[in-house]
């Protein structure tokens, strides 16, 4: 499989989201009659089930308190990021402000200082707990070498569940300089569901899922304020990886009996994303910059990356993307725009009801095209006028 790029060399064909597109099904169904529930496993309890398929990643910009709430009210999942501001400042909303306001030559810098502030760890307990007090979800993330200890931490302040999230996730992290996160033991020993992230490829994706996470982030780099693609040089589209770790879910269900969610991350702003995520075998995605837009995202319209404030060597950005609504209007509409931001259920119930598909696994099984084209034809209005799918 693959092309020559040169001698003795091959390499894969991939494909992201805008070279395909979904075929319209043979039956076809009422949107409000199809299930787009999604499950988490926990120990010895019922699964966690979330209403929508949608996580909100954890993004500075993007998930506090207030929003993580909200998120939860509304039937999703927002991941609080434990080692960003709201844990490392009482009062967050200056700093966030600074962000803000901050000039473009200057942020990077500024990101660097806000982020040399030490995590607190009794800010850890007291976010979590202000969630729970609202009576909704509460989930966190932190990198592998910081998970055990944060993890306790939070598990023990009632969160629900633990995302362990690095730019590449494996099992079989070297190193000399410092100890390793055993991610089997960490899994096994933790009573909340743990996700892990971020992967790309079938065969550590299946090796991941015999650790024992009750997901897995699927996604290197597409994130919109994310320039590991540019720095690094890593990332598979997000069409191919899906597609690749969901196969890998799929032969270690066959292999165990135990089916282990896979959840996209990144690179979707539209609704036509999220749908086709979902086909090529996500079970939910996770969505940041989507989310920045929303009134309630602590960001006011901007969005950055987790790895934007790295000391050595910074991986991503701010980049303005606006509020155009409120949370509740991107995930369930009226939609007040017209390029597909807006209204992110009622766009996967409507793809479904036209395939014909009346769960998220039969969504699945959707018939993919590669379509380079699917953007652009007949949308020569659109795109001159700046309008619609006209928009980049």
């Amino acid at each position: 499989m693959g092309m020559w790029i040169g001698r003795n060399r091959k390499a894969r064909v991939t494909y992201g989201f805008d070279e395909i597109a979904l075929v319209p099904g043979r039956v076809t169904i009422n949107p409000n009659e199809v299930d787009i529930t999604c499950r988490l496993a926990r120990k010895e309890m019922e699964p966690l089930v979330l209403k929508i398929p949608i996580l909100a990643s954890a993004m500075d910009g993007v998930v506090d308190v207030r929003f993580a709430i909200a998120m939860s009210k509304l039937g999703g999942l927002a991941v609080l990021n434990l080692e960003g501001v709201q844990t490392r400042y009482k009062n967050p909303q200056e700093v966030l402000e600074k962000i803000v306001d901050a000039d473009k030559a200057e942020i990077t810098a500024l990101l660097q200082r806000i982020y040399q502030e030490p995590v607190q760890e009794d800010l850890i307990a007291a976010r979590v707990r202000q969630i729970k007090d609202s009576s909704a979800l509460a989930a966190v993330s932190s990198i592998p070498q910081r998970a055990a200890e944060f993890g306790k931490i939070a598990e023990e302040a009632g969160a629900d569940v633990f995302v362990v999230q690095s730019t590449v996730s494996t099992v079989r992290h070297i190193s000399s300089e410092y100890k390793s996160l055993d991610l089997e033991k960490f899994c096994r020993e933790m009573r909340i569901p743990v996700i892990v992230g971020n992967t790309v490829g079938y065969d550590v994706t299946f090796e991941i899922m015999q650790c024992g996470p009750a997901a897995v982030l699927v996604g290197v780099g597409p994130g919109a304020a994310c320039t590991s693609r540019g720095v690094l040089g890593l990332g598979v589209p997000q069409v191919t990886a899906t597609v690749d770790c969901a196969a890998a879910r799929d032969a270690y269900f066959k292999k165990t009996s135990r089916y282990v969610p896979i959840i996209t991350d990144g690179g979707m702003s539209r609704g036509g994303d999220v749908c086709k995520a979902l086909a090529c075998g996500a079970d939910a995605v996770m969505v940041g910059s989507a989310f920045a837009r929303a009134q309630e995202a602590p960001g006011c319209g901007y969005h950055w990356g987790m790895a934007t404030p790295h000391a050595n060597l910074p991986r991503g950005t701010r980049i303005k993307v606006g509020a155009t609504g409120s949370l509740k209007q991107i995930l369930f509409g009226p939609a007040e725009v017209d390029d597909g931001s807006q209204n992110l259920v009622g766009a996967i119930t409507t793809c479904m009801g036209n395939v014909g598909a009346r769960s998220i696994a039969e969504f699945q099984q959707t018939e993919i095209i590669i379509a380079p084209s699917i953007r652009t034809e007949g949308k020569l209005f659109q795109t001159v006028q700046s309008v619609g799918m006209g928009t980049s």
